[in-house]
């Protein structure tokens, strides 16, 4: 069992069922199920995901979304003290983006194996204060 973090793209990708990446993404969820690897995300996730429904005023769409985030097969990371110096030391690499830093310290704090993004620019950067695998959606080694 691992502990896989997923960056926010791959939710906003699963939960408005991607065209391009929707089935992707379901297949790894199906993989890391039937591997029991363990599912984490940061709380900046639930507040990104819940813009969408709640800027519409569509509730019951939030509280579908709030019910997945507390639901047995995920952990959501806070932004506590110890995440919060894990982003103090990632972001002396001010190449980082602040709200990269942030998903980084939390899957640190949470004490990620791996962390999965969309996101190129991030997947290929060598990032000192990270003690796991960082990789894209399409070259995740599940």
């Amino acid at each position: 069992m691992k502990s896989i973090f997923w960056d926010t793209n791959l939710f906003i990708y699963l939960l408005q069922d991607s065209p391009k990446f929707g089935q992707a993404i379901e297949e790894l969820r199906r993989r890391m199920l039937r591997r029991n690897d363990r599912l984490y995300t940061s709380a900046m996730t639930v507040g990104e995901v819940l813009v969408k429904p709640l800027a519409t005023g569509n509730t019951e769409l939030a509280d579908r979304y709030r019910k997945l985030f507390s639901g047995p097969h995920l952990t959501v990371a806070p932004f506590d003290f110890k995440a919060a110096e894990a982003y103090a030391n990632i972001r002396q690499d001010r190449h980082v983006h602040p709200a990269d830093a942030i998903q980084l310290a939390c899957a640190e704090a949470a004490q990620a194996d791996l962390f999965i993004t969309n996101d190129d620019r991030l997947s290929q950067k060598n990032i000192p204060g990270v003690s796991f695998f960082i990789t894209s959606l399409s070259r995740a080694p599940i």
